[in-house]
């Protein structure tokens, strides 16, 4: 049996200001945006050629607005998603890779090339190099 992650939710402050953040910044697709009654709305978005979404939104999480860390995207081109992320005005650090447990600016070897980014709440996004032959 297969067991796949669809989505996951991510705690925000603002759903408007999420939602515009992760649409048109960070380059995901709404999928939804739905009221179900008073007070609950819920904001599908999917990355780029992800199976997996994430969910802002008004009454789905009691966790404190950018409480979630260590959110990760994987892609064959770090330099490329770097610059995307820069034209789209998202404040995203140098690539860095690991030595010994700490961040370094460069690159490193394979599978050892990230960039990092916040949205506007503080929840925190990796986005990491994997090589197409993975």
């Amino acid at each position: 049996m297969d067991w796949k992650l669809e989505v996951v939710v991510v705690p925000v402050s603002d759903v408007d200001r999420a939602k515009l953040f992760y649409e048109e910044q960070a380059g995901f697709t709404v999928d939804h945006d739905t009221r179900l009654r008073d007070g609950v709305r819920v904001v599908q978005l999917t990355p780029p050629g992800s199976r997996c979404s994430i969910v802002v939104g008004a009454g789905v999480i009691e966790a404190a607005p950018g409480s979630v860390k260590g959110l990760q995207l994987v892609v064959p081109d770090i330099e490329k998603a770097h610059a995307e992320l820069t034209a789209r005005g998202v404040v995203v650090s140098p690539v860095q890779h690991f030595v010994a447990g700490a961040r370094v600016n460069g690159h490193g070897e394979a599978w050892n090339n990230f960039v990092f980014f916040n949205d506007p709440d503080g929840n925190g996004w990796a986005v990491q190099e994997v090589p197409l032959a993975a």
